[in-house]
């Protein structure tokens, strides 16, 4: 066995580069551990291991197979990851836990309350995760782009209607690769080298969604993906790549983070567009 990884980032190229050879219980954890490093950093095993639905003894096996003695060794670097990028985190955890156990609420109003508690803590965590290097990145592709095509199915697909509308509205060609009626991946190969396509998939990732993508990477058309972990099927043709991380939901995925990322790169892309530092998207109706 080599030499277990001795950092954060040396530990998450290692599970990328083990990825395909785990078991699938294996393959499990590592998902659950990139998608949800805070989580990893501040709780106990056994609150981690409920929360991934895996027994904390397949966790502590996980560890072992990358070469740590058990899980704490491994927790150390997500620990020292947290501490250093940002610090007040175990904090607003501890706060929203207390939140969410103390309001008593029941009913439509409870999944209110609860569910604004974890989209505020989701929109923080994006805050602190998405770096300006790929929103740059991502704003370029698209500025550049003689046609950008959108793809999400399922819950995503709000996001890319989004999308279209906003990039219409700034007079970029967008075209929605829509579901309806089966050519999707029909449309999907006149996607040229010059254009861009904008791919949003989470859990379970939508098997069409993900062929249309390796195929446009196979064709050298710079992909931008919006998904829920770096070892999801959308990583390893993106460009530019987002993942957006998200509180437990018991019921469906919150859209408040993705959307808000939507947000952000159209209004920086409008800003270029416009060469203005308060940009506006020009308005369909007049009173």
């Amino acid at each position: 066995m080599g030499l277990a990884p001795q950092d954060y980032e040396e530990l998450i190229r290692t599970v990328h580069d083990q990825y395909g050879g785990m078991s699938k219980a294996h393959q499990q954890i590592a998902l659950f551990i990139t998608q949800n490093p805070n989580d990893v950093a501040v709780k106990p095993l056994n609150a981690i291991a409920e929360a991934c639905g895996i027994h904390a003894s397949s966790f502590v096996r996980f560890a072992q197979s990358l070469g740590y003695d058990g899980f704490k060794e491994m927790q150390s670097l997500f620990q020292k990851r947290l501490s250093t990028a940002a610090p007040g985190f175990e904090a607003r955890v501890k706060a929203l836990e207390s939140e969410l156990s103390a309001h008593g609420q029941q009913g439509s109003k409870g999944f209110l309350h609860d569910l604004v508690l974890k989209d505020i803590a989701s929109l923080q965590e994006l805050l602190s995760d998405i770096d300006a290097a790929s929103l740059d990145a991502a704003v370029n592709i698209l500025e550049k782009a003689d046609t950008v095509y959108l793809i999400g199915q399922l819950r995503s697909g709000p996001i890319v209607e989004f999308l279209r509308y906003v990039l219409t509205m700034l007079g970029k060609r967008a075209v929605l690769l829509d579901a309806g009626g089966g050519l999707a991946t029909h449309m999907a190969k006149t996607i040229r080298a010059n254009d861009a396509l904008l791919a949003v998939a989470f859990r379970f990732y939508a098997n069409e969604v993900v062929n249309i993508v390796e195929q446009a990477g196979a064709r050298q058309v710079p992909v931008i993906a919006i998904t829920d972990s770096t070892l999801s099927p959308l990583a390893k043709n993106a460009a530019a790549l987002f993942s957006v991380p998200e509180r437990q939901y018991s019921f469906s995925r919150s859209l408040a983070a993705p959307m808000c990322l939507a947000q952000a790169l159209t209004l920086a892309l409008a800003s270029k567009l416009q060469r203005a530092h308060d940009p506006r998207i020009p308005i369909v109706t007049q009173p």
